[in-house]
């Protein structure tokens, strides 16, 4: 269970550092932001602790894997009831090609990033998914034709 947390500026320096590489030693980090080895593995295990670290992984080059597309699909779904909530998001979890879900308030539900193989890929997994299952009113779909700027990392400094 996590525990709240009050961070100070070593706490994030220490998210940021190990948001950029998860991998850094514990002796690199402590010299980066200033403590001896060992408080700061404490610190790290407090964090990893209350859940402020979810979770360590690598980033992927999907371009090395060859052509993949991504698609944004704004979606209004055609109830607005708790149960038609939860059963499209129970839904969207189950789909590996849909990487983010986000409710949004405006003029449509959700807002949905996919990432396939390219467009008929996507046609067949949208269809699925929000035609045939989704109970969904209707979808707009925006591909993306190039990223110029992607950040991995979020400002935690300016965050917290």
């Amino acid at each position: 269970m996590s525990e709240l947390v009050k961070l100070d500026r070593f706490d994030i320096r220490i998210l940021s550092l190990l948001q950029r590489n998860g991998r850094m030693t514990n002796v690199d980090l402590s010299n980066e932001i200033g403590l001896s080895p060992s408080p700061c593995l404490h610190r790290v295990r407090r964090l990893e602790k209350a859940g402020y670290i979810a979770g360590y992984g690598a980033h992927i080059h999907l371009e090395k894997l060859g052509h993949v597309q991504f698609v944004f699909t704004q979606v209004t779904l055609s109830g607005h009831t708790r149960g038609d909530f939860e059963k499209f998001e129970t839904l969207v979890r189950d789909v590996d090609e849909i990487v983010e879900c986000h409710l949004i308030s405006g003029a449509f539900t959700y807002l949905l990033k996919f990432v396939t193989r390219d467009l008929g890929h996507y046609q067949r997994v949208a269809e699925d998914v929000l035609r045939e299952k989704g109970n969904v009113d209707k979808y707009f779909s925006y591909i993306v034709i190039a990223s110029p700027s992607l950040k991995g990392q979020y400002p935690l400094d300016k965050l917290a």
